[in-house]
């Protein structure tokens, strides 16, 4: 389904140019100096000017569109528009700003001609065995790894808990519901922190239109959002009891232990594994569906993170190879320290034959999250092997 927009909301037909922008007066010297360089046609020295950047606008145009795939591709076109448009470039604003600028609008050219991005439990009833037959296949999330967030090691705790946050399964869900020049004036003044008379310029638009399009974004997203987001509760429970329950997690799933499994979910707790359209809800139907697969195969685990959030590599034994394979990322959703939804991300070979189209393989999901591409036969239990 398409996301709407508005003629109030449409920005003028001439997307791709550079426009001019300020959020500081002023460069930094190794900004002006690489900023020559590569004026000069030096794409090395480009490279290391946006390089800085990088991170922060993948998970900008990750946020815009939901998607690792369409956000690499709206980053590479962004940095190529930016390369051709260096003559373009003064120089009396930041580059952040001015990079920000051209990868919303690559985002935005891409948000207008999808589909938005859904998850299973907002897109059919509980139990749906699949689509009515005239629907079509929507496009799924995707999940994003914490490791490509920006570098953070220099970052406050509270830069760090923003970063995590912005990312978060219940947020990106939330902004792909809204109108994509909605979504970006949300982001752009929310997360990267520029003021309105910056973003009308960024985006060729009146602040009167800016104001207005935040305004109703903020409320709409405000209404899809949870009371509490996943950065406050992880932070309650500390890093002891988030690590034991992943591990107790997984061991369950490696015993096969329902009761185990049960009792660590909230008792309106869903489970979805998109691409598939079917999604459980409640004890008794997630016990239903752990008995019917998941618990009679063999497991194993490793820990990582995705879009701030706990999260489980699975991996399952092919007795065929005689190893363990890559096949679902399991993101965890917490409410206080009880489990309220299970999003496994299948990988291409987990996934039904028709719905295994544009997925993507095992291998490559995994690595995505630093997690090998299989295990051995004996390799060991607990999730931070």
């Amino acid at each position: 389904m398409s996301i709407p927009v508005t003629t109030a909301d449409r920005v003028p037909p001439s997307r791709a140019t550079v426009l001019p922008v300020s959020i500081r007066p002023g460069m930094q010297p190794d900004e002006i100096a690489l900023l020559a360089l590569a004026r000069d046609g030096d794409q090395d020295a480009f490279g290391e000017l946006a390089g800085a950047h990088r991170a922060e606008l993948r998970a900008h145009c990750y946020r815009m569109l939901g998607s690792v795939h369409d956000a690499d591709d709206a980053l590479q076109e962004a940095l190529l528009r930016a390369w051709r448009s260096l003559s373009g470039f003064e120089g009396r604003s930041s580059v952040r700003s001015w990079l920000y600028a051209i990868a919303t609008n690559a985002a935005l050219d891409v948000a207008r001609q999808r589909a938005r991005r859904e998850l299973p439990v907002g897109f059919g009833p509980a139990g749906s065995a699949g689509l009515d037959s005239s629907q079509a296949d929507p496009l799924w999330l995707e999940p994003y790894p914490d490791q490509w967030l920006a570098d953070d090691r220099a970052s406050s705790p509270e830069a760090r808990y923003e970063q995590r946050e912005s990312v978060e399964l219940a947020l990106v869900i939330a902004l792909q519901y809204l109108p994509p020049l909605q979504r970006a004036v949300l982001l752009l003044r929310e997360v990267a922190g520029f003021p309105t008379a910056e973003i009308s310029r960024q985006l060729g638009a009146s602040a009167a239109a800016v104001n207005s399009a935040l305004q109703r974004a903020r409320a709409a997203a405000r209404d899809r959002l949870p009371d509490a987001d996943q950065q406050a509760t992880l932070r309650q429970l500390g890093d002891q009891r988030t690590r034991a329950l992943v591990q107790r997690y997984a061991d369950a799933l490696e015993r096969g232990d329902a009761d185990t499994l049960i009792s660590m979910l909230t008792q309106d707790a869903t489970w979805s594994m998109p691409p598939e359209p079917a999604w459980f809800r409640g004890h008794e139907a997630i016990r239903g569906f752990l008995h019917g697969g998941p618990l009679r195969v063999q497991w194993r685990h490793r820990a990582t993170r995705a879009n701030g959030q706990l999260a489980v590599g699975c991996y399952l034994y092919d007795e065929a190879l005689g190893q363990y394979e890559p096949w679902v990322i399991d993101v965890l959703t917490l409410e206080g320290d009880k489990i309220a939804a299970v999003t496994a991300f299948l990988a291409a070979e987990a996934a039904s034959p028709e719905r295994s189209d544009g997925q993507v393989g095992g291998a490559e999901l995994f690595s995505r999250f630093a997690l090998p591409a299989e295990l051995g036969p004996a390799a060991a239990r607990g999730i931070w092997c």
